[in-house]
């Protein structure tokens, strides 16, 4: 017997022997191991802020209240002077004010062997205090935050929101993820059976490195004016939707980009159909606003000069006899090159417009920046449809020079007229200003047509809001404003074909020294559908806040004349007019 027992002593001894002696830092290790617990300490997402610094989004403190159910019973409270377990009954009835859980829905909550269960989330960090006070055994929270979006619905489509699991669902929360969400941390601790941590044993943090900030070129001022008065318009002429887009003409940097409809970001569940911007996402048929670009090449050409007489007849056929016509019937009208831009004549457009190759118009359409996107690579951004000649048919080969048979999005319709109002130089747009107070890089221009041509389109879309033009409803008192209007056919891939019209203007001022450039879109009005009476007025009305917002003074030059009919006709032998079946004009040579 004493030789058995002296035998298990000696195994006792070696085993301690080996856990004490030899393997004693494996084994600790090992035993710190299985007391070891980890918390991630999540990472403040980076606001997203105006030119100015207003916050259009940011991330509040808010704590996820969790429960170790079997530590509640143990809750222990001075009752009536006596220091009484009250265990998840009394629990129950104090967190139930704090949390905003009935007395009746927190009881089973609390009741049970879970470990781990959520209580609530999104719990101001005051009410935590409040809770934590209570002192209730097993009750902890989680740091967390919630995305708040404080200009709603005004910037909703553009800046975007975040999901209820955290990752970015739309617009610019998705564009600068990465730069904004940061690197979460984490804190390794050690903690007892029950759960409670350990005081003076093992604790490490790891800190979060929280996102960077973005700021945009945005004005939230503008952008809440535009949004608003966007949306008004589109109420009152019952239209499908619309958009509006602010840009710089010197810099291409983006004032503001409205949508509408759209939709709260602090609730962007309610309306899942509009979570994009569509002056990125929706693409159309720019009709009379796209003319300019076809003026554009005309001049740059030397095919005609503003004062170019254009014999413009009630009807033209071209392409295998097909029928082109202006909006509305007139007798042969003799016009200006000014004034076929001024009146909007699709048959004086095309009469110009034909002198050019399909090739060179298409060349410049490309400079303009149809076919490609901006650059931005903002989500849903479309690239419009441009495409190659070879796929031209016979009518579009006509088509294309008024604004029908080719398709943009509303900031490559804008960036046409900022390309004109900043010297025939386009800035492709930009919405970035900075991240994390580094400046973002800048656009690289493109030079389209030269100073001069850009002078000559400048003075003639002058014409556009006087009287005699289609837009006298874009005037605006003190200001020189150029700009066009559009009324197109609008294709609607619901039906497979077109379906109402897509009504715009767009314009920029001072014109003598252009500062701003405002385009307004309106898709399928129905209360209205011409651009000058439906977006003029908008354009107008945002116009007018911008150059109020941005302190550009009145202008002190006077507008040019600008001579839009032709009256008496010209002789029928002057070769200098541009005719059906005539040569005329052109004489001048490309203007390079």
């Amino acid at each position: 017997m004493v030789v058995a027992v002296l035998f298990v002593f000696s195994i006792f001894g070696a085993q301690l022997l080996r856990l004490q002696g030899f393997d004693a830092s494996a084994v600790s290790a090992h035993a710190l191991d299985s007391r070891l617990a980890t918390q991630v300490i999540p990472a403040q997402r980076g606001s997203i802020l105006d030119d100015k610094g207003t916050v259009l989004a940011s991330s509040i403190e808010r704590r996820t209240v969790t429960v170790d159910q079997t530590a509640v019973p143990e809750y222990k409270k001075t009752v009536d002077g006596v220091y009484t377990k009250v265990g998840v009954a009394g629990a129950a009835e104090d967190l139930s004010p704090l949390l905003g859980i009935p007395v009746e829905k927190l009881t089973p909550m609390l009741t049970g062997t879970s470990r781990y269960r959520v209580l609530q989330k999104n719990v101001t960090p005051l009410n935590w205090r409040k809770v934590s006070q209570l002192g209730v055994p097993g009750i902890y929270s989680e740091p967390t935050s919630e995305r708040n979006y404080p200009t709603s619905t005004s910037a909703a489509s553009l800046v975007g929101f975040l999901q209820a699991d955290g990752s970015a669902g739309a617009g610019l929360e998705v564009l600068m993820d990465q730069e904004l969400r940061g690197k979460p941390g984490k804190t390794v601790y050690e903690q007892a059976l029950d759960g409670r941590i350990i005081p003076s044993g093992y604790q490490q943090t790891t800190p979060a490195v929280p996102g960077k900030d973005v700021r945009l070129t945005i004005d939230s001022d503008l952008q809440w004016f535009a949004q608003n008065a966007l949306a008004q318009k589109v109420i009152e002429t019952n239209a499908l939707s619309g958009t509006v887009v602010v840009q710089s003409v010197r810099t291409g940097q983006l004032l503001a980009v409205a949508s509408y409809p759209t939709f709260d970001p602090n609730a962007p569940g309610q309306s899942s159909d509009n979570w994009t911007n569509k002056a990125f996402s929706d693409v159309y048929e720019p009709g009379s606003t796209g003319k300019v670009m076809t003026a554009a090449a005309a001049l740059q050409e030397g095919v005609v000069t503003p004062s170019t007489v254009v014999e413009v007849p009630n009807r033209l056929r071209r392409a295998d006899h097909r029928e082109f016509k202006d909006s509305h019937d007139h007798p042969t009208e003799y016009l200006t090159f000014a004034g076929v831009l001024a009146v909007s004549s699709n048959l004086g457009t095309m009469l110009v417009g034909e002198k050019m190759s399909p090739t060179t118009l298409h060349d410049y359409f490309a400079k303009f920046g149809l076919g490609e996107t901006s650059g931005m690579a903002f989500p849903g951004e479309s690239r419009g449809i441009l495409e190659p000649v070879k796929q031209w048919d016979g009518s579009q080969r006509y088509t294309v020079m008024y604004g029908q048979g080719l398709s943009v999005n509303a900031l490559q319709a804008t960036a046409v007229y900022q390309t004109i109002a900043n010297g025939g130089v386009r800035i492709p747009p930009r919405i970035i200003a900075s991240v994390g107070g580094v400046p973002a890089p800048a656009a690289q221009p493109v030079r389209v047509v030269s100073s001069e041509v850009a002078k000559e389109l400048r003075d003639m879309l002058e014409g556009v809001v006087t009287s005699e033009g289609t837009a006298p409803e874009a005037k605006i008192d003190g200001y020189r404003v150029a700009g066009k209007t559009g009324t197109a056919d609008r294709y609607d891939p619901k039906v497979g074909g077109y379906s109402g019209k897509t009504a715009s203007f767009i314009g920029f001022a001072p014109a003598d020294d252009p500062q701003i450039v405002v385009s307004v879109t309106l898709q399928r009005p129905v209360k209205g559908y011409f651009g000058g009476v439906v977006a003029g007025p908008v354009f107008r009305d945002v116009m007018t806040y911008a150059l109020q917002e941005f302190k550009i003074p009145p202008t002190s030059s006077k507008a040019p004349k600008v001579r839009i009919k032709v009256d008496p006709p010209p002789p029928a032998s002057d070769p200098s007019v541009i005719r059906d079946g005539r040569s005329g004009g052109g004489s001048a040579g490309p203007r390079r």
